[in-house]
């Protein structure tokens, strides 16, 4: 009877390597839109070359999840939770993916204002956003991890302010361009880090969508997480 255990002592401890690989690729990314942050704040180029080794260790890093994933699905069948938990990594890995390019593309806009005269009230406006993200990049992450339903819930009402925002940041940096059209040529990148950090939110958002199918195999609906 014993021997009949190990299989699946092995196959549970297949599912845990998964799920550490999966952390480990979200605190890269995490750190990634940090280190965005700070270059967006006060460049350096180390800072972007750090940004730009962060995203390729995911890009790795993934790829070896995706082969590990279907590796184990091919060779254990899986089926339900088990299933959906291992299709959620191979999903899960891919938005983390893409937040690590989208951390470099803000590094690489920061570069394009260094030593300009940034108004405060923008300034202002892209670190709040840039904090709300990044606690949705954790809370998105952890709800995943710890199979935390009400975290993952809880982004889409996030995802709401960062929206609101983006609206306010896109209505104070048209405004000042328009007040002084010679800083046109490098404002236009603070509009574009505006809509890297929604977009960043948005993949926040789908990992707590995908955490909700993974628990319940269910579709999650807008109106239903609001509440």
């Amino acid at each position: 009877m014993e021997r009949k255990k190990y299989p699946r002592i092995l196959f549970r401890k297949r599912l845990k390597e998964l799920k550490e690989d999966v952390n480990e690729i979200g605190q890269i990314a995490i750190q990634a839109h940090k280190d965005a942050i700070k270059a967006f704040n006060d460049y350096d180029k180390d800072l972007l070359d750090g940004v730009i080794k962060s995203r390729d260790k995911i890009e790795e890093l993934s790829f070896h999840l995706e082969r590990k994933c279907i590796s184990i699905i091919a060779s254990e069948q899986p089926v339900a939770m088990d299933l959906r938990f291992i299709e959620a990594c191979i999903k899960v890995g891919s938005h983390l993916k893409r937040i690590g390019s989208l951390s470099v593309n803000i590094a690489e806009a920061a570069k394009n204002l260094k030593g300009e005269e940034i108004p405060a009230r923008s300034m202002e406006d892209l670190n709040h956003m840039a904090n709300l993200v990044q606690m949705m990049l954790s809370k998105g992450l952890y709800s995943f991890i710890d199979q935390n339903m009400d975290m993952a819930r809880e982004l889409r009402h996030d995802d709401d302010k960062v929206d609101d925002l983006f609206d306010q940041s896109l209505e104070n940096v048209t405004s000042s361009m328009f007040q002084n059209k010679d800083s046109i040529s490098y404002m236009i990148y603070l509009l574009f880090i505006a809509r890297f950090l929604e977009r960043i939110a948005d993949r926040a958002v789908s990992l707590g969508d995908r955490t909700i199918f993974m628990i319940t195999c269910e579709k999650p609906k807008r109106l239903e997480l609001k509440k």
